[in-house]
């Protein structure tokens, strides 16, 4: 990737920032094309074919984040997001993080869990035994229940029992899940790891005397876990007439607050699921699967909180770490099929899961330092509203020049609102 083709992305046109995407060798020739002629939708044949009672497509901003260096390789993101300043945050995070190396990734594993849940036990400490001396034949039976997938180097490959009790509710009844460890290589696996669960699920009964309830995938991927961290040198992140120091402090504090306080850690957060989604949503993967994952994550304590870690290093940097589960993959579903999931995966160099993985988990530690930094300095608003006054003036039916006269005048205005943008643009003719 030539970089320097990319100086100044976001002062650039539509056409200039597709042709220089082109001359970076982010995408190819035919993806210009594409592009430009404006065809990322996908084909009405193939939406039909998707989903039942088809209508047409429901599209999203799709963008490109900028300055990403991850584990000493430079990325261009693509984003799909309809939010103002989503993409110009996480750019700009990665310029920071990019003054001291960029960001770095661990993912360890990418295991996906499937769960058969039984209920009509007697036994359940029998039961479980029953089920750990039998450990291996369920595994090859998953296995066999889906052999193509150990044919590609994946497959069942370890498996614990959960005895489902919940004292606290004296009206519920109790339940056995089976856990089923699948490495599912490239795919996000739900249907691998649904056949398999519906194959063992007899056997199991067999040898528990239950009643199989639930045979199916668990979105909570606890066994894919990817971590992202970077290093920030303090005196980047003065602003104003605030030092680096006092900044650095402020969104440890602030992030302090996200994890004592559940109403503050839902909005934490959801600035980090802001970039995170947009790039799963891009590259065609199951945003509500990854959703519910990382949110049932941050409450694995027992108290919903904070996903992030900022602190200070010895050096006096500031220091962040976000881990995050993350069912998703690179193959199966709408990656192949999608036009803009497709171009999606080029612009990435073709990740595989793991590293696809790890892009994730960067985007979302970036999202959070632009958004804690915003919060604890100027105020989230100088930003936002900057590029909301552009939403307005389309709302209020400004073309092309127009757009940003109407933004421009929008920002001096004592109220930011369609009725101002629309004053604003009824001046004009």
């Amino acid at each position: 990737m030539d970089t320097s083709k990319l100086s100044k992305f976001y002062r650039k046109t539509l056409h200039e920032k597709i042709e220089s995407l082109y001359k970076a060798g982010v995408i190819t020739e035919a993806e210009q094309t594409l592009l430009l002629e404006g065809r990322l939708d996908l084909p009405a044949d193939t939406g039909d074919n998707m989903i039942e009672n088809y209508l047409g497509n429901f599209s999203l901003p799709f963008g490109a984040a900028m300055n990403f260096v991850i584990n000493g390789q430079e990325k261009v993101i693509p984003m799909a997001i309809e939010e103002p300043s989503v993409v110009a945050a996480a750019s700009f995070a990665a310029k920071l993080a990019g003054s001291a190396g960029g960001f770095e990734t661990t993912v360890t594993k990418r295991d996906m869990i499937g769960q058969v849940t039984l209920k009509g036990i007697i036994d359940y400490d029998g039961a479980e035994r029953a089920i750990m001396n039998s450990k291996q034949a369920i595994l090859d039976r998953a296995n066999e229940a889906h052999p193509s997938i150990v044919k590609r180097g994946g497959g069942a490959r370890d498996l614990e029992v959960r005895q489902l009790h919940d004292e606290s509710q004296v009206n519920l009844p109790s339940f056995l899940s089976v856990h089923v460890h699948v490495d599912t290589q490239e795919a996000m696996g739900a249907n691998i790891i649904n056949t398999m669960m519906e194959g063992i699920a007899p056997y199991i009964e067999e040898l528990t005397g239950g009643t199989a309830l639930l045979r199916i995938l668990s979105n909570y991927a606890t066994e894919s876990l990817a971590t992202a961290r970077c290093t920030i040198p303090a005196h980047t992140l003065k602003t104003g007439h605030f030092s680096g120091e006092d900044v650095r402090d402020r969104i440890i504090e602030a992030t302090q607050v996200a994890t004592i306080d559940p109403y503050r850690a839902v909005t934490h957060n959801k600035g980090i699921m802001n970039g995170v989604d947009a790039v799963v949503t891009a590259t065609g993967n199951d945003w509500r699967a990854v959703e519910a994952s990382v949110h049932a994550f941050a409450s694995r304590s027992g108290q919903y909180r904070s996903l992030t870690q900022w602190e200070k290093n010895d050096a006096g940097d500031l220091v962040g770490r976000l881990t995050l589960p993350l069912p998703i993959g690179t193959v199966g579903g709408a990656i192949s099929i999608h036009p803009a999931a497709k171009l999606a995966h080029q612009m990435l160099g073709h990740p595989n899961a793991m590293e696809l993985s790890g892009i994730l988990a960067t985007v979302g530690l970036a999202q959070n330092l632009a958004a804690v930094r915003a919060l604890v300095t100027d105020g989230i608003q100088k930003g936002h509203m900057g590029l909301h006054a552009r939403s307005l003036a389309i709302s209020a039916g400004a073309k092309g020049p127009e757009v940003q006269h109407v933004a421009d005048q929008l920002k001096k205005a004592p109220h930011m609102n369609l009725e101002a943008a629309r004053t604003i643009l009824n001046s004009l003719n």
